[in-house]
């Protein structure tokens, strides 16, 4: 073994030592892909070619799957730990041994190893075509092939940790199976997504989505796979407010590439596609009249807001979902990238997107930190309520949901920060504050005082958009929620590329590694590879912001309870003040003494609708998670109500028996 303090110890051994592992690792890891996928084609032959199975041959058969499973989540992480190995070894190297640096070469070199860019996403995808085949999803597909495919979803967005992407996704495709995409190599788990948004000077789309103006649009252009494009997407987005009644839309047309400028320019031509389609009879005239609608609209609107490209959206996304069935749909994003679109070469208005081969400016791209998760829900359904299985997905503690998270608003505030009025809420997250920082967004961190050089962060300085109130408050920096981390956690050394960003006091546990990408996304990094690929991210970090979603129908709702109590206090009050107005001198004092108890019971009424409406729109204010109602008030209201009303009902039982008795002694 090598030792610092060894004097036959040279660089030439210390090379050889490290190629020596690196070799080891790669063979191993190659050696325990090769059992995994031998064990997969032992569990595929058992089911292939079998109709029915046994409940107790599907339990058996899919207690293999799982024990498969969980061998290639193991390897997953000796994979991520071996990774962390080396770099913190080369790292100690070069502080060590500057004058002999090679941490970037062998960082390059790693890149090349079969263990890192080997493809195993054929795992994922076997494993999912067997669990597919246990629950029986082809029948499910030819039950629902001629149901009606027009439904309302909800849309639920979370972040994922790196380390935690292998075991969302093992977790769902035991429940649906995995949407194949065909790639050069054959079919993947995953595919490369683009998306070119478009906005105007004033990034007028941008502050109507933040805002959540009724009707703000975001338009952009997307297509899939990796290359320049051939088929491109224009797709417009509308947001409408759910309590309305209204749901919000996505919309979209295809063309062919070569057509894009002409749809941009205003010079599309309409008509004749609109009798090609009439002319093929494969859309009937009510669609053909929708199609034409939509297209003219979308035309219209680059033309009169002047919309240009502004952001670009890369991404490697896997769906999950029953053919059919859309009761649940789940897609998860990793590799996020975003790139700003201005200022690039447009050759003369010829192009519409910049060039991917060439190099970013650092102030261009962001990487983020975490992979996203959509769940998406079918609505006004027989059963409204979740899955079981997605409710304990949510509850694993792997998720972290961010309410109305969009990558187009992220990457607008973090690249072009100079444009934007104000930041969403969840920019001031100690998760991704690093990755702000390395893109040159930190203006919208913190705002620095003249005298002190601090300040506030975004949060504070864009309070009125925030859905948790103001970040001092005590309550809002438990684990869990944002707070302003500058004073919190030391930045984690970073790599991107070949610059690096950091010092070399960090600790070694908090290393994280973003991984170089084709163009500005690698998509030959597998998907179930990313959270090597991206990074170890420390779990004593603290957690992404979880907030509530509320609608403006809450605050009604908070109104119209508080009036309900304050009727049942004023009622009481009228009551005790005319028993007595109107109970003579020499009337029951009975009736005094209850009127006298229900005058405090009265004002206790009044101070509790006060108290529990102030209190609840604090809750709703900041959105802290946890019960909204009070369950001791109104039952020690009500126990003392009934206390009295029982105590009045007694003595007048009393008073008539006295009555009567001494109507018997007459």
């Amino acid at each position: 073994m090598l030792t610092k303090d060894d004097p036959t110890v040279n660089e030439e051994d210390f090379y050889s030592k490290i190629d020596a592992q690196l070799a080891k690792v790669e063979a191993f890891t190659l050696q325990r892909v090769t059992e995994l996928r031998s064990d997969i084609s032992l569990i595929e032959k058992e089911v292939a070619g079998v109709t029915t199975l046994s409940e107790t041959e599907v339990e058996r058969i899919r207690e293999l799957a799982d024990e498969v499973a969980r061998s290639f989540l193991t390897l997953e992480k000796y994979v991520n730990i071996n990774f962390m190995g080396f770099h913190k070894i080369l790292k100690k190297h070069d502080k060590n041994a500057p004058a002999h640096a090679c941490k970037q070469f062998y960082i390059n070199r790693m890149h090349n190893q079969a263990w890192v860019r080997g493809d195993y996403s054929d795992v994922v995808v076997r494993l999912s075509a067997i669990y597919s085949t246990l629950r029986n999803d082809h029948a499910a597909e030819e039950g629902n092939n001629d149901t009606n495919q027009s439904f309302l979803r909800s849309t639920t967005k979370y972040w994922i940790r790196t380390e935690d992407v292998s075991k969302v996704k093992y977790a769902v495709l035991k429940h649906l199976p995995v949407f194949l995409q065909k790639t050069s190599t054959g079919e993947s788990d995953s595919q490369l997504t683009n998306s070119v948004y478009f906005d105007n000077d004033q990034l007028e789309l941008y502050h109507g989505r933040l805002d959540k103006t009724p009707g703000a649009i975001a338009y952009r252009l997307r297509w899939y796979g990796a290359g320049d494009p051939k088929i491109v997407f224009f797709e417009r987005k509308t947001h409408r407010d759910t309590w309305t009644g209204e749901a919000s839309v996505k919309e979209r047309f295809i063309v062919d590439e070569s057509e894009v400028k002409s749809v941009l320019n205003d010079q599309y031509p309409i008509e004749e596609k609109r009798a090609q389609m009439l002319k093929k009879k494969k859309m009937t005239q009510a669609e053909v009249d929708d199609w034409e609608t939509l297209v003219r609209e979308m035309v219209q609107v680059v033309q009169t807001k002047q919309l240009v490209p502004t952001m670009r959206t890369q991404y490697m996304r896997t769906a999950f979902q029953i053919p059919f069935d859309a009761t649940v749909r789940i897609s998860l994003d990793t590799n996020l990238t975003l790139i700003s679109e201005r200022g690039y070469d447009t050759e003369g208005g010829a192009k519409w997107f910049r060039d991917p081969d060439k190099p970013c400016a650092t102030n261009e791209i962001t990487r983020f930190p975490h992979a996203v998760l959509e769940v998406k829900l079918e609505l006004g359904g027989a059963n409204t309520e979740p899955p079981a299985w997605v409710t304990e997905l949510q509850n694993s503690g792997m998720l972290y949901e961010v309410h109305k998270f969009s990558k187009f608003i992220h990457g607008c505030a973090v690249l072009l920060p100079e444009y934007v009025r104000s930041v969403p809420y969840w920019i001031d997250d100690a998760s991704i504050r690093e990755s702000i920082l390395q893109s040159g967004g930190g203006r919208i961190l913190v705002k620095e005082d003249s005298e002190t050089g601090v300040g506030p962060g975004a949060n504070e300085m864009y309070s009125h958009l925030l859905p948790f109130g103001n970040i001092k408050e005590p309550h809002l920096v438990a684990k869990g929620r944002t707070a302003n981390t500058a004073s919190i956690i030391k930045p984690k050394l970073a790599t991107t590329g070949d610059k690096y960003y950091g010092d070399d006091d960090v600790p070694d546990e908090e290393i994280m590694f973003n991984a170089t990408v084709q163009g500005c996304c690698e998509d030959t990094c597998a998907g179930w590879l990313f959270p090597f690929c991206s990074g170890y991210n420390n779990e004593e970090l603290l957690t992404p912001t979880t907030v509530q979603k509320i609608e403006p129908k809450v605050f009604f709702a908070n109104e119209r309870t508080f009036l309900h109590w304050l009727h049942a206090g004023v009622t009481l009050y009228t009551i005790s003040a005319g028993i007595l107005a109107f109970a003579s001198e020499t009337h029951s004092v009975s009736a005094h003494w209850y009127a006298m108890a229900l005058l405090p019971i009265a004002l206790g009424f009044c101070l509790y609708a006060l108290h529990l409406f102030l209190w609840r729109a604090e809750k709703i204010r900041t959105r802290i998670p946890g019960r909204w109602d009070d369950s001791r008030g109104p039952l020690f209201l009500g126990a003392i109500l009934a206390g009295v009303l029982f105590i009045n009902f007694t003595l007048k039982c009393k008073e008539i028996r006295r009555y009567q008795m001494s109507m018997e002694e007459l």
